[in-house]
């Protein structure tokens, strides 16, 4: 963290790719935490601009239109509306939420590339890449899967591992495959423009290395350091692709190609600051080129190599614009124990949450922020969220919020009373009073927003414990100058955790300042003891939190197997057809529905049953390895299909004479073929 004090700050969200709706990953990655960072900013007074908006020229949007046999711009115009709707219902706090499908985008984006290609910053090379030959195209990066050379994951893309965080290019996969035709590609000659991101060695090893050595996330040094410290270097890196979709590459002989998304995308953040600007009246150049502003990038680690060296790279080689001062980047979060998968629908979905909690807001970013995956991988489980809400929300900081209210309004008519003399704890508790709020922004300002959260929770546990420890409820009945003492106290606790749980907790703090009437205290004016004065109203209590039950989240775990179980179906590996008969061969087989009418478990074999059938000619004997999925009892009475003219065979001393037809899943569950109707037995099936 830089110790110099900055006139202004540029903070921006990595722009989330537009082909699907937000959900918990995203928010615990990169959005919550910058969102606490800058509304802690703003409390300071600061002058912040709070920059995001859509990825609209991410592969992914392309790969979602050609699925879906819709366009690209029916993609991003349904998940942009999905995404800043359900953004601005949670309380991301944007500035400004653009898209890089906007004009001012393309233009931005184009002036950036014709500024790098008048220097001659880019090599012009023909290379062979990877080409669809029955889908008749070039393959970008993202249309090509296969197996990581680095970690052995089998989905890895053609630019990066997914899993083990490697950079890739996409001649280095194992057995790659086009996504597009599911083929092998082959390689065939074309034309691009590289970024030669060797010559930025010295540049980046210094800036990054030394300057940051101190400030920087490990996780971020870390893979910075295995990109600059490589073996082979840096590589050039192709900032133009073979694609329809995106900003048109300005130069001549560079038709049919666009802008490299990570190219495009980082410079996203410029022209969405441009189009604030231009909606405020003011100047954007300053918060991107005057050196008093702190620039701070919140992403993930997936977007660290593109945030931490090719876009400082780009901004480096225009000359004109800030650099990073920092780029805290959190690591993945997981789902009950499985990694969040859009493709296998295995996520909470914001916009769901919002429509299945409503008002539930700060819940979740309570959760996500408590159990932040800031250094390691972390675990969301809707058993913790329901924990957490219950034994911590609701237990501890509304329980303390309500019992000060409460009381309040029991005992002195909803009017703060007077402070009388203190006791050597009451001056105890209010010296950590006045210390909570420096603390809590000590690791706000080192990105520390789950030990940040943590104090905060502490603050509210300090007031539990002091209503506890002197509990007015019995010093009323001997002495309520004493108890007005303790309420005093209590409530500026109350109403300075009211200004420190913003940034954490907003819709809690604007409850919280309704109930106190402290609307407009800011963070300068934590750390008081007197926010609150004796002779003040106050408002009635009102539940800033509400207990989670059992069924709530039993609820959402079945939505979640529900989901896996119908993804699992619709990619459910089929069986390949066998070769082709006649129609007199298969005019040879005697299929007819018959009715069950015994049952029992062959002795000595765990997987025959005997079943007696009507054929509506005769009864027969049949064996079926169906034991362990199903139990003879569950049997009896019901039509099923049957081969009736397969020959008969002995097995274990009996005849079965003929064959029961069943469906197997992918799962290797049996299933029978039944009637829809009650049919007569003999009837036959064609």
């Amino acid at each position: 963290m830089s110790k110099r004090d900055f006139k202004r700050y540029t903070v921006t969200s990595a722009l989330p790719y537009a082909n699907g709706p937000l959900h918990i990953g995203h928010l615990a990655g990169c959005y919550i935490p910058s969102d606490i960072y800058v509304r802690y900013l703003r409390s300071l007074g600061k002058d912040v601009a709070y920059i995001c908006g859509s990825d609209e020229h991410g592969v992914a949007i392309t790969i979602k239109a050609k699925k879906e046999g819709v366009t690209p711009q029916e993609i991003v115009d349904r998940y942009h509306g999905i995404m800043k709707s359900s953004f601005e219902e949670f309380g991301i706090s944007f500035d400004h939420y653009s898209r890089t499908s906007a004009p001012v985008h393309h233009e931005t984006a184009s002036s950036f590339f014709t500024d790098l290609y008048e220097k001659g910053e880019f090599l012009e090379q023909s290379t062979e890449q990877y080409y669809d030959e029955e889908a008749g195209q070039f393959l970008a990066d993202r249309y090509i899967e296969g197996t990581c050379p680095k970690c052995g994951y089998d989905q890895a893309y053609g630019d990066q591992c997914e899993k083990c965080g490697t950079s890739l290019s996409p001649t280095d996969l194992i057995n790659p495959k086009s996504k597009l035709s599911g083929n092998s590609p082959v390689l065939k000659e074309t034309k691009h423009w590289f970024l030669d991101l060797a010559r930025y060695t010295d540049f980046l090893k210094k800036w990054i290395l030394v300057d940051h050595k101190g400030d920087w996330k490990n996780n971020v040094l870390g893979q910075c350091r295995s990109w600059l410290e490589a073996g082979d270097g840096l590589q050039a890196r192709s900032m133009t692709r073979d694609m329809d979709w995106g900003v048109p590459v300005p130069v001549e002989g560079a038709e049919g190609k666009v802008l490299y998304v990570w190219f495009d995308a980082p410079i996203g953040y410029i022209s969405s600051t441009k189009e604030w600007a231009a909606e405020k009246g003011l100047d954007w150049e300053p918060y991107w080129k005057d050196q008093d502003t702190k620039l701070v990038h919140f992403i993930g680690k997936d977007n660290i190599v593109f945030h931490c060296i090719i876009f400082p790279a780009i901004l480096k080689t225009h000359g004109e614009y800030v650099l990073p001062d920092n780029v805290p980047a959190n690591e993945f979060l997981n789902l009950e124990g499985d990694k969040i998968s859009t493709s296998r629908n295995w996520a909470v979905w914001l916009h769901e949450y919002l429509k299945d909690f409503p008002g539930k807001q700060d819940v979740l970013r309570y959760v996500l922020t408590a159990n932040a995956p800031e250094t390691k991988d972390n675990d969301f489980t809707w058993k913790d969220f329901q924990g957490r809400n219950n034994s911590e929300l609701v237990a501890i900081f509304g329980n303390f919020v309500n019992r000060a209210v409460v009381l309040t309004h029991k005992y002195f008519h909803g009017s703060i009373p007077e402070r009388g003399d203190l006791s050597p704890y009451d001056q105890e508790v209010i010296d950590e009073l006045k210390a909570y709020p420096d603390k809590i922004a000590a690791s706000i300002e080192k990105y520390r927003f789950r030990e940040a959260l943590s104090l905060v929770m502490d603050f509210a546990r300090l007031g539990n414990k002091y209503l506890a420890d002197t509990e007015p409820w019995k010093t009323i009945k001997e002495d309520k100058e004493r108890t007005a003492t303790i309420l005093n106290i209590a409530l500026n606790i109350a109403a300075n955790l009211g200004v420190v749980c913003e940034p954490f907790l907003p819709y809690t703090a604007e409850k919280l300042s309704s109930m106190l009437n402290t609307r407009g205290l800011k963070w300068t004016d934590a750390g008081a003891d007197n926010l609150l004065k004796g002779g003040e109203e106050i408002g009635k209590a009102e539940l800033l939190f509400e207990k989670v039950e059992d069924e709530v989240v039993d609820a959402q775990v079945q939505k979640l197997m529900e989901a896996k179980k119908q993804n699992e179906a619709a990619n459910a590996t089929v069986p390949a057809v066998k070769e082709n008969i006649s129609f007199d061969d298969f005019t040879k087989l005697d299929l007819r529905v018959v009715t069950v009418l015994e049952a029992e478990k062959m002795k000595k074999s765990k997987k025959l049953i005997k079943l007696t059938v009507d054929t509506g000619l005769e009864k027969r004997t049949v064996l079926s390895g169906i034991a362990e999925h199903f139990n003879p009892e569950e049997l009896i009475g019901k039509q099923v299909t049957m081969l009736i003219n397969l020959a008969p065979r002995k097995m274990m001393g009996v005849e079965s004479e003929g064959m029961i037809l069943m469906a197997e899943d992918k799962d290797g569950a049996l299933r029978l073929m039944m009637p829809h109707e009650t049919t007569a037995p003999g009837s036959p099936i064609s």
